[in-house]
């Protein structure tokens, strides 16, 4: 066996550098984080040949004194922590003091720096173990690092880069990270000598929509929650701007990007009623918590943390997005009331299963009804049908007034903006499921007897679920017995599914009961349950409304929440503006 012997420095720091130095992306966040750290105000980011060839960043930063420019190179040397202590609440981006260390032994460095309060610059170049500097440089207050040639002297290392197209796509991503993490300073990113994005200082909003786009902030729901010790805000994508991969969420801890599990599961389940299919939501998240609450020291790359209370964060990102998710931009606000439905839209509601949908709203006086007239000047009479006879306030609910239905599957209804087209499937379905959440969370489950009990063909094994399972059905509503060894009689079922197929809504619940078992079906797959049972339970396509039942859905719609999406996270509804209609035919032209 071979003796044990010290490795040199050298071949230390190219160990090291593997952890750190993956590609040049690796080498720009470490860069633009050092900047950050010196509280630099603008930066600019230069990549040649996908940051191959060069990466150069400069900034307006702090600078760094001549006489500490050489431990800016050597291994574990920082100014970011001197005890244990400031490592458990480390505040600052870097702090391991390996980077540049790391950087220099797989590449050329020079380093060009000056504090505001020095008369000149100094500048330091390295060319792995060699070490030339400080020497005099004229510089602006700041400091500008250049990388050139990466694994220069590690062609084997070189061989793993990829092309510079995509070595330039990984370090653009790493700029986005960052330029969103902090929306106060500017950033500017220059491929080869052109500028290829530039940011000014703005606000976050501004930011996002800056690098994700206006389609994304157009639909996005805003948040900002606290509790003690946390907060957390951002924007969480519309389930309808959700992606086939994981491409559009940022998470930000403290203003570090990471990855997190829990963090990431919490988002899940937040979105799990609404997104579509096997889609990934967008997200822009920003988290703040103690310091000393998470431990960032877990891996040299810094995107991995660990927080000290997993559960009590899962808990708080959960409900806080969750409730953003809850809104609908179909809501009516408290300021902001539609007319109550009229006793004729009342009785026929009842056939929806929209209970009392009136009681959510407050009649306005009649003499506001020619204020509140839909654009285009419809004559009060013709109004009063369109609006179902109600007494209209001064403004329009969000979803407007249904005017016709079209082919039996889409409600089209004129509000404010313009036309207003709502699947009414989808619609009725998430005020369905809504509603079976909500009762069944209550324990408060109505239960509607059938006039006429429903008698159904069914499998043995069907028969034995309704005997051992009994408590359970009865738990979500149903009242069902067997008959024959092959006979099912279902006595009652869901008040608010009354008016459904009652043999299909018995079979698919006692199919997801055999599936996932009674004990799961009422946790782990609750939802899943309810959602085929509303799905069964919704109007159907194809079924004929008279305009007071269409208006008592729009109105049931801006009183549910997540009403813009299904249970399958697809769209309920579409605003086509009258600018937009104008476009379709050249209006103004």
């Amino acid at each position: 066996m071979p003796a044990i012997k010290l490795l040199d420095e050298t071949l230390i720091s190219q160990i090291a550098a593997g952890e750190v130095v993956e590609r040049p992306a690796s080498v720009v966040k470490e860069l633009l984080e050092n900047s950050l750290d010196a509280e630099a105000h603008d930066i600019t980011l230069t990549l040649v040949q996908g940051g191959i060839k060069e990466i150069r960043v400069v900034d307006d930063g702090a600078g760094i004194e001549a006489v500490d420019l050489p431990l800016a190179l050597a291994r574990h040397a920082t100014s970011k922590i001197g005890s244990l202590n400031d490592l458990e609440r480390v505040r600052s981006l870097g702090f391991r003091g390996e980077a540049l260390a790391s950087i220099a032994s797989v590449a050329r460095v020079t380093i060009v720096t000056r504090t505001r309060e020095a008369r000149h610059g100094s500048t330091l170049r390295a060319t792995g173990a060699t070490v030339e500097g400080p020497e005099p440089a004229s510089a602006a207050p700041g400091t500008a690092v250049s990388v050139s040639d990466l694994y220069y002297n590690t062609p084997a290392r070189r061989k793993f880069l990829r092309t510079e197209q995509t070595e330039f796509a990984h370090a653009e991503e790493v700029f986005t990270r960052i330029a969103l993490a902090r929306p106060d300073v500017a950033f500017s990113l220059r491929r080869e000598a052109k500028v290829s994005v530039h940011l000014p200082a703005c606000d976050a909003e501004r930011r996002i929509e800056a690098l994700l786009g206006k389609p994304f902030m157009s639909g996005a729901r805003a948040l900002d929650e606290a509790t003690a010790g946390m907060r957390v805000s951002g924007y969480g994508g519309a389930p309808q701007d959700a992606r086939s991969g994981r491409d559009a969420q940022y998470l930000f801890v403290n203003g570090r990007f990471v990855r997190d599990k829990v963090v990431g599961h919490a988002v899940r389940e937040a979105y799990r009623d609404v997104l579509h299919g096997d889609r990934h939501p967008a997200y822009v998240l920003f988290l703040e918590i103690d310091p000393a609450a998470v431990d960032v020291n877990v891996h040299p790359a810094k995107t991995e943390i660990r927080f000290r209370d997993s559960r009590a964060v899962h808990q708080f990102v959960y409900h806080a997005l969750a409730k953003a998710l809850a809104r609908t931009a179909a809501a009516a606000p408290a300021h902001h009331v539609a007319a109550a439905l009229a006793p004729a839209a009342q009785a026929e509601q009842a056939q929806l299963g929209i209970a009392e949908p009136a009681s959510r709203y407050v009649a306005m006086f009649a003499e506001a009804r020619d204020r509140a007239r839909p654009r285009g000047g419809l004559p009060a009479s013709s109004f009063n049908q369109v609006a179902g006879d109600s007494a209209v306030g001064p403004l329009a609910p969000p979803l407007g007034y249904a005017l016709a239905q079209l082919h039996g599957v889409y409600i089209l209804a004129q509000n404010d903006s313009g036309l207003v087209l709502v699947d009414m499937h989808a619609a009725h379905e998430r005020i369905v499921y809504e509603r079976l959440k909500n009762a069944l969370d209550r324990r408060e489950m109505a239960i509607q007897k059938l006039l006429i009990p429903a008698t159904l063909k069914v499998e043995a094994l069907d028969v034995a679920t309704v005997e051992e399972h009994a408590d359970t059905l009865l738990e979500l509503g149903f009242d069902m017995a067997p008959l024959s060894p092959t006979t099912l009689v279902v006595r009652a079922v869901p008040a608010v599914l009354a008016g459904g197929d009652t043999g299909e809504l018995a079979r698919a619940v006692l199919r997801d009961i055999r599936d996932y078992g009674a004990s799961q079906v009422l946790t782990e797959h609750r939802n899943e349950l309810l959602a085929t049972m509303a799905c069964h339970g919704a109007v159907r396509a194809h079924r004929a409304l008279t305009v007071p039942e269409m208006n008592a859905l729009l109105r049931e719609m801006e009183a549910t929440e997540r009403a813009g999406e299904c249970n399958h996270g697809r769209p309920t509804w579409y605003q086509m503006t009258l600018g937009e209609l104008d476009k379709l035919f050249l209006r103004g032209r």
